[in-house]
């Protein structure tokens, strides 16, 4: 059978390993047996049918060049946390990046809510995936609580470390937080603090697989991000048996449900330093924070970001007008 070609282009490749690059690595592979699918961080030309595009404002010249060459050939536009949250509101290549796209892309279930609303109907919600986790086992001696986030202003690191220190005289909380050092301050600001804190460490990055496994053996995921698409962590998480604290953002909710109760105000470090005490004090707290995630654990199932891709790409390539080449 022909295999239709698609391009999928993301500001961000291997080497960044970062959200963007996973992402645009998955949907490939989940599309990979339907369609002959391309990865670029920049689109000059090509005869690909459809373009998928992560980041309105990063992605905006592969955007406009794509629709110039192509005006008939359809384009879906990934929307990131900063695109939702900070850039469409202050850039105007962001915005015009809306405009030109066919179907706009979020990855929470409150993502349209910052669109123009003359722009919602394009909007479309793919929520990712990842396999199954079992939890490993915890010891009851302590709470181990872990982020996992590059260091940079976006993930709001300092409000865990702040957290960290209004915790440093239990000797029954680890703190642990994964993650490159993006940021040369804030790398030297968590060096430091790992040589005050004994109950601290701050573990760099790791390879896939080792952060997998730690938050499979985490008490608790904690997640402070200033803004958020949504986080693959998250759902990593949840797909782990692992309940979450996160700051009170759409980008976090639009995942973990509106009425989840493990989350506070972004930057409230007493707020998160209270729940992650909570967890280890209270034997209640951690059983009813995941009673609150295990039914939407499903909602992050490969299968289920297969079925919605596919969906979306194969109703966008059937409004081609009749005639467009592949």
């Amino acid at each position: 059978m022909h295999r239709e070609p698609l391009v999928i282009v993301t500001p961000a490749l291997a080497a960044a390993n970062n959200g963007n690059w996973q992402t645009a690595q998955r949907w490939a592979r989940l599309l990979q047996p339907a369609y002959r699918v391309r990865l670029t961080d920049r689109w000059a030309h090509g005869d690909e049918a459809m373009m998928i595009a992560l980041h309105a404002r990063r992605s905006a010249a592969s955007i406009e060049v794509w629709r110039a060459a192509h005006p008939d050939r359809p384009l879906a536009l990934v929307l990131t946390g900063t695109d939702l949250y900070r850039d469409i509101n202050t850039d105007a290549q962001a915005r015009h990046s809306l405009t030109l796209a066919d179907a706009l892309v979020v990855l929470n279930e409150r993502g349209a809510d910052p669109l123009p609303e003359a722009l919602r109907d394009k909007a479309h919600v793919v929520l990712q995936s990842c396999t199954a986790r079992a939890p490993m086992p915890r010891t009851p001696r302590h709470l181990r609580a872990l982020m996992v986030g590059h260091l940079r202003e976006e993930k709001d690191p300092r409000t865990y470390w702040r957290a960290a220190e209004r915790l440093a005289t239990r000797t029954d909380i680890r703190l642990d937080h994964i993650g490159d050092a993006l940021d040369p301050t804030l790398g030297a600001e968590a060096t430091a603090l790992a040589a005050r804190l004994p109950r601290f460490q701050w573990l760099g990055g790791l390879p896939h697989a080792a952060v997998r496994r730690r938050i499979q053996a985490a008490h608790v995921l904690v997640h402070a991000s200033r803004m958020e698409g949504g986080a693959h962590v998250v759902i990593e998480a949840i797909r782990s048996g692992t309940p979450v604290l996160a700051s009170r953002i759409d980008g976090n909710l639009g995942l973990l449900g509106s009425g989840y109760e493990g989350v506070f105000d972004v930057g409230d470090d007493a707020a998160l330093a209270a729940l992650i005490a909570r967890a280890r004090d209270d034997p209640d707290m951690l059983p009813k924070l995941w009673a609150q995630l295990a039914p939407r654990a499903d909602l992050f199932a490969p299968a289920a970001e297969r079925a919605a891709l596919h969906q979306l790409v194969g109703s966008l390539m059937a409004r081609r007008p009749t005639g467009s080449p592949p």
